[in-house]
């Protein structure tokens, strides 16, 4: 209990954070000390993707002023010591025992980076752990493959101070390389003169001897000055899906933010959503890198990325069984868990409905599983918003190792799983992220759904006793001996529109 606390308080303590730490608890934070931002992340949990319960950032700007002198100015210390404190509190009070501080270039550089560690360590009771460039590029591309495990291509890094570019392919790094061509050097040398910024950002990129390990593959980029190309990109190009994580754009995009943002009043970018405006001033220079790069690699595209290096700590630490599960898959599953209201059932509906879909291909049968974990989460909701409810779950979730067009897939499952009629107005939103055969096939899934869940009622036992095949030029609804009750109107009516749907009759038979 913190000093000067009233007993009386104790129990109220307890409920918002000050008192000690349930046993067993195993939440963790991590802050990030970087050369532009200073973030603290609290995860709730050590598994596959923990949920975030808390994420906070400052603007620092530590690596101002080396470019001038190799030190840490005073003015960005005091903006970061105030900050450290606040998250040492923050932490504190929330009983996490578990806080990893790290800090990366501008510190490891620094003239005076041990005295901030050491002002740090006296003033907000914080250990600094300093990275270097292996560890840092290690650690994003361990999160880039947490994100996006079927990887293959090259990360890049962007941070304030330096750019970590890695090769990876299969879950594992290759060739690996740290220039000193950070977001807030890049600013500095655009100041001082324009035209240096092209040969200074050459001169650095000749030194990766094997660039063309990336011809022909995408370029994954991580950092929050490249996260905010692909938010202005989005925001330009009207796509429907404002989501950076996995958002992609062709190789030609960066070289055209490049010529806009060099000819755009900064301020007029203020309308992006979610953009932060302290990264306007290096966004030009980041846009010229990123074309630079993308130029020097061969890159096919470019997919931004919302994990980094934090999300890679994390992902280091998990036992090799846990780091090879499906992030979607888990995810969806805990999701389902949370809302739903029988935890197994999802698993059984995949595996009830798949004599139906015996030639699906793996990617597919992936986002069919996760819709059926999904499939009960609106349960609770007023009937007439279940449809838009899932659609809400599976375009804005906070999901990974998913594309645009999968989210709008699962959506178009959920939609029609919940009742949704095909001429909602969302498909149109749908159709413009996803092929027609993709969404016509899910929506396939949200019907063998919706028949699964009226025959059943959320319950293992009906689906147990049911067997759901094709059967000639019709789709079979076999219920098994003592089930035949089961066999309302509601059920007949569903199992003629997912015969309907594929484009077969329908048979029940019972006994």
């Amino acid at each position: 209990m913190p000093p000067g606390l009233p007993d009386t308080m104790l129990g109220l303590a307890r409920r918002v954070g000050l008192a000690a730490a349930p046993a067993g608890d195993d939440r963790c934070a991590i802050i990030d000390i970087g050369s532009n931002s200073i973030r603290l992340v609290v995860y709730q949990g050590r598994t596959r993707i923990p949920a975030t319960m808390f994420n906070e950032k400052v603007m620092a700007g530590l690596g101002r002023g080396l470019a001038a002198n190799g030190k840490l100015s005073d003015a960005s210390m005091d903006v970061a010591v105030a900050g450290l404190r606040r998250f040492a509190a923050l932490t504190r009070a929330m009983g996490i025992a578990n806080v990893r501080t790290v800090a990366t270039a501008a510190v490891r550089e620094a003239k005076n980076g041990a005295a901030f560690i050491a002002r740090v360590a006296a003033e907000c009771g914080l250990a600094i752990e300093t990275i270097d460039g292996e560890a840092e590029a290690r650690g994003a591309a361990l999160g880039l493959v947490s994100g996006i495990p079927d990887a293959d291509g090259v990360v890049g890094d962007l941070g304030g101070g330096s750019l970590e570019l890695i090769r990876v392919k299969g879950g594992e790094m290759g060739h690996r390389i740290s220039l000193p061509i950070g977001a807030l050097r890049l600013d500095a040398v655009r100041k001082r003169d324009r035209r240096a910024l092209g040969p200074f950002i050459a001169k650095a990129l000749d030194q990766v001897g094997w660039a063309d390990e990336g011809r022909g593959r995408p370029f994954y980029m991580v950092g929050g000055s490249w996260r905010a190309l692909a938010q202005i990109h989005i925001w330009t190009s009207d796509h429907p899906l404002p989501i950076v994580h996995q958002y992609e754009m062709p190789a030609d995009a960066p070289g055209k933010l490049f010529r806009s943002l060099s000819h755009t009043d900064l301020a007029t970018l203020k309308a992006v959503p979610h953009l932060s405006t302290s990264r306007l001033p290096s966004l030009p220079g980041a846009a010229m890198l990123l074309a630079a790069v993308v130029k020097k690699l061969g890159s096919s595209s470019v997919i931004a990325s919302g994990f980094g290096l934090r999300e890679g700590l994390l992902f280091a630490d998990l036992p090799p069984e846990v780091r090879s599960l499906d992030p979607l898959i888990e995810a969806a599953r805990a999701e389902g868990a949370r809302q739903g209201r029988f935890p197994e059932h999802g698993d059984m509906l995949f595996d009830w409905m798949d004599p139906l879909f015996a030639d699906e291909p793996a990617g597919q049968r992936r986002l069919r599983l996760a819709a059926c974990l999904l499939s009960d989460i609106a349960w609770r909701a007023h009937p007439d918003f279940r449809p838009e409810r899932g659609v809400d779950v599976a375009l804005h979730g906070n999901w990974v190792a998913v594309t645009a067009a999968e989210r709008a897939a699962l959506a178009c499952a959920l939609h029609h799983n919940f009742g949704g009629s095909a001429d909602a107005p969302i498909m149109a939103t749908l159709a413009r992220l996803a092929p027609p055969p993709l969404l016509a096939r899910a929506r396939i899934w949200g019907l063998a759904l919706r028949l699964g869940q009226r025959l059943t009622g959320g319950t293992a036992v009906a689906l147990a006793a049911s067997r759901l095949e094709r059967a000639g030029d019709a789709v079979q609804l076999r219920l098994g001996p003592g089930h035949a009750d089961l066999a309302g109107d509601a059920v007949q009516r569903r199992l003629k529109l997912l015969g309907n749907g594929l484009g077969l009759g329908s048979r029940l038979v019972t006994g």
